[in-house]
């Protein structure tokens, strides 16, 4: 099979599909990878050092969505991206279809094959949750200086003055890393989510330095509102995110307080959310500084790049050897990464949130 790895086009997204380690596992099982020149700058990875591991460098885009059978991206495919996908080619990428109609549309057209990362089912959960959700207290401590809008606050205080007051909405793999490092660096935490055996998980796993509270409306508004720092980590795989921070809530926070919004590739959790990208990174409503930014791991390229290949690899590699309909059909836990097949909508859960026609998976190949 020939994969094509495109250069990631979005705003300061600097990671890659593929690493020369898998290029050179796909290369050895008979397979050609091109790449396109400059695309692993970003993450620290040469041209050269796809060409020592068989890959053939090529000069734009349009060489590798015009020859790829198999595209592998690390985020959803632009507009001028999705112009060049054709009938029966496989695109494996985020793609984060439940608050995207525009791309869903041009994805059914374009007659692609669109595996998501976020909907490949795995019990441990994806790697760039793991990523974004250390990052989170980190962006979050900066929001809280003065200079960016934030109340001065120091995450982790000093001796004589109490540190921030972290809120994590969310008790899955985000919201548990985001806890791990908030606690790490020093300041308070609770963690709320509304599923009894993940509170029991997360005091399990992080103990005394994290409080748990069972989730109700009225516990997030009373935390939210007493809160420095809000992460906001609450996901349903391939749907719309829930609106768990109504607008009443935000202008009811502290003046210089801060939400970090993980879920916004899914819509976000607070009504007042909106995308932003690495270049623009925050605004601020109702004095609240809100990060909601798309691609929050593209900020550490080269850590997320390695961490992404790991989990992927194997369904590469199967695609490849395979392709991807006995992929697919064999392996239930790749079949639920397929959102696009040749036009019909084959995820539940996005075709609920864009009240599309939903088609079963083994429906559309025919199993």
């Amino acid at each position: 099979m020939l994969i094509g790895v495109p250069k990631e086009i979005k705003d300061s997204e600097y990671r890659v599909g593929l690493v020369p380690s898998t290029v050179r596992e796909l290369t050895r099982n008979g397979h050609l990878v091109i790449v396109e020149t400059g695309a692993g700058l970003g993450a620290g990875i040469a041209d050269a050092d796809y060409r020592a591991v068989g890959a053939e460098i090529v000069s734009d885009a349009d060489q590798i969505f015009g020859r790829g059978e198999l595209i592998v991206k690390v985020k959803e495919p632009l507009a001028i991206e999705r112009k060049k996908l054709r009938q029966g080619q496989v695109l494996f990428t985020y793609l984060h279809l439940a608050a995207d109609p525009e791309q869903t549309a041009e994805l059914m057209a374009s007659g692609v094959i669109a595996i998501a990362y976020e909907t490949v089912t795995s019990a441990q959960g994806t790697p760039m949750s793991e990523v974004a959700g250390r990052m989170a207290p980190h962006v979050g401590a900066r929001c809280l200086e003065k200079e960016n809008g934030g109340r001065g606050v120091l995450l982790g205080g000093v001796p004589g003055v109490p540190p921030a007051d972290v809120v994590v909405l969310g008790g899955g793999v985000a919201g548990t890393n985001a806890a791990l490092i908030s606690a790490g660096m020093g300041a308070t935490v609770t963690v709320i989510d509304r599923n009894p055996e993940v509170l029991r998980r997360v005091a399990s796993q992080l103990g005394a330095r994290v409080r748990t509270v069972f989730s109700t409306s009225d516990a997030i508004e009373t935390l939210c509102r007493r809160a420095d720092l809000v992460i906001a980590s609450v996901l349903i795989p391939g749907a719309a995110a829930p609106k768990l921070i109504t607008a009443e809530t935000v202008k009811a926070m502290k003046s210089g307080s801060v939400i970090v919004d993980i879920a916004i590739d899914q819509g976000g959790c607070a009504e007042t959310s909106r995308p932003t990208t690495h270049s623009a990174p925050t605004y601020i409503v109702d004095d609240v500084v809100h990060y909601c930014v798309t691609n929050m791991p593209g900020a550490v390229a080269r850590t997320s790049t390695f961490a992404l290949n790991n989990v992927t690899l194997p369904f590469v590699l199967a695609l490849a050897d395979k392709g991807y309909r006995r992929a697919l059909g064999e392996d239930p836990h790749l079949r639920n990464g397929l959102n696009v097949y040749e036009g019909k909508i084959t995820h539940r859960a996005v075709a609920d949130a864009l009240k599309l026609k939903f088609t079963p998976p083994e429906a559309a190949l025919r199993l």
